[in-house]
């Protein structure tokens, strides 16, 4: 957020205004001070979700102290945020603005993510006209403020996106008949907002901002707003990369389309023989168990990482085997060496987890890599081969050979 010219000059005539600071010069106690005032501004605990602004070149009482705003002065400011004395680094814009016709240093903080805030080892706040280092009480606040938002990613809300980007279709007709009993909703008088809200598919009802998980399983277009939401299907003519390509596809859409689709994709691949000469009964057999790659395809689309990455999960089908990766590395207590453990589990998206099993995808926590190996080796196919990176896991499934 940032203030336009008159909200700045209305915040530079409020005297009484504890999100402004005011100093006439950038010398003496200035540096100091003002540093303070922007610690106390980026841990905002009045829980103002604004902005805290430092005018450099007024005095306390607004009116323009006639200091020259140079370009080395606006650079000074700038370090502020680099200089390694206010930690976390506070997030500050420094601008030169004209306020009641004289130009002014502008300095906006937003309030942390991450509180509390520290310079030089001390937490600052101000609340009205107190200011000065936080108690004890008041550290524990802040602290309740960050791992309030330090929610898991599938939570956080996209604050550019409108209630409008999610299906209320698809949520009334789907997602909430399996989320809650008939009777339930049939008694249940609470808005459309205060359904999504307690199904978390927005922030709240009185701020139905869509979180990344509404829009997810809800989303009339997700990757216009997380990029790397869908699968990449390739089916090669060989056992490389560089062989044919003999079918594509780029699977998107809400949560259930995406997975409805690659289900319809792996039939249509996975071709069923059928012999009538070894025995008496009909005997049915496929290159893989159906089960173990749908198993593997959900578990990658629920532990993948939607976080700073554009990537999509990747399923590749080759003559002798079919690779399936996703981005996003071991998390939690899972690590390589004990990857594919029985009761070996943690949940980069717990929410996810939670739609997919209420959507019938999954129906247990923590088996899908047993069932696979289980469904692999009744099919007669080797066991599953896992290549486990930092930035990615990449599980091999070996072709059935008669």
């Amino acid at each position: 957020m940032e203030y336009t010219d008159q909200e700045l000059e209305a915040l530079l005539n409020d005297i009484e205004s504890d999100i402004v600071e005011r100093k006439e010069s950038w010398k003496g106690d200035s540096p100091d001070s003002g540093r303070i005032a922007i610690c106390a501004f980026a841990n905002d605990l009045p829980d103002y979700r604004k902005p805290g602004v430092l005018f450099v070149g007024v005095k306390n009482d607004g009116v323009p102290s006639g200091l020259q705003i140079t370009d080395e002065l606006l650079r000074t400011l700038s370090d502020i945020k680099t200089d390694a004395n206010i930690l976390p680094p506070p997030t500050i814009i420094v601008k030169k603005q004209k306020l009641k016709e004289t130009e002014i240093a502008v300095v906006t903080v937003q309030p942390s993510d991450s509180p509390p805030v520290r310079y030089k080892g001390r937490i600052y706040i101000r609340t009205g006209p107190r200011k000065g280092i936080a108690t004890s009480q008041d550290e524990r606040v802040l602290n309740e403020k960050r791992r309030y938002r330090d929610i898991p990613f599938d939570l956080q809300p996209l604050p550019s996106c409108q209630l409008s980007n999610l299906s209320r279709v698809l949520f009334e007709q789907e997602y909430l008949p399996n989320a809650f009993a008939p009777d339930v909703i049939a008694t249940n008088e609470r808005s459309y907002e205060q359904r999504l809200a307690s199904c978390r598919m927005i922030a709240a009802a009185n701020e139905p901002t869509p979180t990344i998980l509404g829009l997810l399983v809800l989303g009339i277009s997700p990757r216009d707003w997380i990029p790397g939401a869908y699968i990449q299907f390739l089916r090669f003519a060989g056992t490389e990369r560089a062989d044919p390509v003999q079918d594509e596809a780029c699977i998107d859409g809400p949560l259930g389309q995406v997975l409805r689709r690659i289900d319809e994709k792996i039939s249509a691949h996975n071709r069923v023989e059928v012999d009538i000469r070894s025995s008496n009964q009909e005997i049915r057999t496929s290159p893989y168990p159906p089960v173990a790659i749908q198993q593997l395809i959900h578990n990658a689309i629920m532990h993948r990482t939607y976080e700073s990455t554009n990537a999509p999960v990747h399923v590749s089908w080759f003559d002798d085997r079919i690779e399936i990766m996703n981005p996003g590395g071991p998390f939690g207590i899972v690590k390589q060496e004990n990857f594919g453990q029985p009761g070996t589990i943690d949940y980069r998206n717990p929410s996810l987890a939670e739609a997919m099993k209420v959507m019938g995808f999954v129906q247990k926590f923590g088996i899908g890599i047993q069932t696979a190996r289980r469904e692999l080796k009744k099919n007669g196919n080797p066991d599953i081969e896992f290549q486990i990176e930092p930035t990615h896991i990449l599980a091999v499934v070996k072709k059935r050979f008669s």
